[in-house]
């Protein structure tokens, strides 16, 4: 590449400003006054503490950007947020740029002594241990870098890339569609929803199982902000026009999801945290050899991934926000059940040497995966 070509696509701004997203939330997550609780049990029967901020993170930082907004009404443009969608690759190669180096650090890291290894990325092959990351739970003190990087940076960023949007279509055209105000809400939905229940994601494979190294870094901090906010940015020259039945159908569609999302992960957690909980208490459950219990009833004995199916609802009504004349907005839809569908056989792997003739016993209570009585 020229010397031309490198700065259409590495801007120094954009580097300084995407570090400084990063340091902001950070500083966020250990000054805010938080609750701290406890993570699901490790092998060594430990359990680490985790500071739960992240929903008050996600307002101050709405809060700055209506600020923002409030500023230039005021007549001072310092910052204009317009600017994401035009800087929208100089800042997708910094996100990656960043997210590279921090997988660096974090895998020379986890060489150090003492540090918690995670089964799936300590196979020897120094790639794939690269990508799937060595060390469970990377932690500097009491900062946890991926439980911060799962939830913060990124998914926060992603609902500022979409007000981004949204200002620049305001720029272009005088006016803000309803496709640009359903998917800003739908997807601002989703990633607030994420953060208050942000306990949840302790108890989730990326937590519990997975090691942190390139796979997530990459796809927390570059991949989800930049590739999920693809459809405000395609709407913002490409807006679909839909009416008002059209956009009834999407919306009920989202409801939809979302209903499925947030009910059975709702279930899981609380059977998870609590299973003696009122909520929770009734559901029928098959006991296994290793002294757990697993749900065969609720929404969990309707499918083992009923929730990847209410998730991938919800996806599919963000690619119909962007209409139906371009495969592009779709390719979330898309590339969303193919990634479901490989962690949902990985998951039925390791839950298979996890639990052993028990596993197939349970398959046999609930044998179907994401539709019930379809597949």
């Amino acid at each position: 590449l020229s010397t031309a070509n490198l700065s259409g696509v590495f801007s120094p701004a954009a580097f300084a400003v995407a570090c400084g997203w990063f340091l902001f939330q950070a500083v966020l997550e250990r000054a805010l006054p938080c609750k701290v609780v406890e993570g699901m049990p490790l092998p060594d029967g430990s359990r680490l503490k985790y500071p739960m901020n992240g929903h008050a993170a996600f307002w101050i930082s709405m809060v700055l950007v209506a600020g923002e907004l409030a500023a230039r009404t005021a007549g001072f443009d310092m910052v204009k947020l317009e600017w994401i969608y035009d800087a929208y690759i100089q800042l997708a190669v910094a996100a990656i740029v960043l997210s590279s180096a921090l997988a660096v650090a974090l895998y020379a890291c986890s060489f150090l002594p003492s540090r918690m290894l995670a089964a799936g990325g300590n196979s020897g092959n120094p790639i794939y241990d690269f990508f799937m990351g060595r060390e469970l739970n990377p932690r500097t003190g009491s900062f946890d870098w991926k439980v911060f990087c799962e939830l913060r940076p990124g998914l926060i960023g992603w609902s500022v890339i979409n007000i981004g949007c949204a200002l620049k279509q305001y720029e272009l055209d005088g006016a803000v569609s309803p496709a640009m105000l359903l998917i800003n809400a739908f997807q601002g939905l989703y990633v607030w929803d994420a953060l208050y229940q942000e306990r949840a994601i302790l108890s989730t494979m990326d937590i519990t199982t997975e090691g942190f190294g390139f796979m997530l870094a990459f796809g927390d901090l570059a991949w989800v902000p930049f590739t999920y906010s693809l459809q405000a940015r395609y709407i913002v020259e490409n807006d679909p026009q839909w009416g008002p039945v059209g956009l009834g159908g999407i919306f009920a569609l989202h409801a939809l999801g979302y209903y499925i999302f947030r009910a059975s992960n709702g279930q899981k957690d609380q059977f998870r945290r609590d299973p003696t909980h009122a909520s929770v208490a009734h559901l029928k459950t098959m006991p296994t050899d290793r002294g757990t219990k697993l749900l065969i009833s609720g929404w969990w004995g309707a499918a083992r991934k009923i929730n990847y199916t209410g998730d991938w609802l919800m996806g599919l009504s963000w690619c119909l926000c962007a209409g139906v004349d371009s495969l592009v907005p779709f390719y979330y839809a898309i590339y969303f059940a193919i990634l479901l569908v490989h962690r949902a056989l990985r998951d039925d792997h390791f839950c298979s040497l996890k639990y052993g003739a028990d596993w197939k016993k349970y398959k046999e209570h609930v044998p179907y995966m994401f539709v019930p009585y379809v597949i």
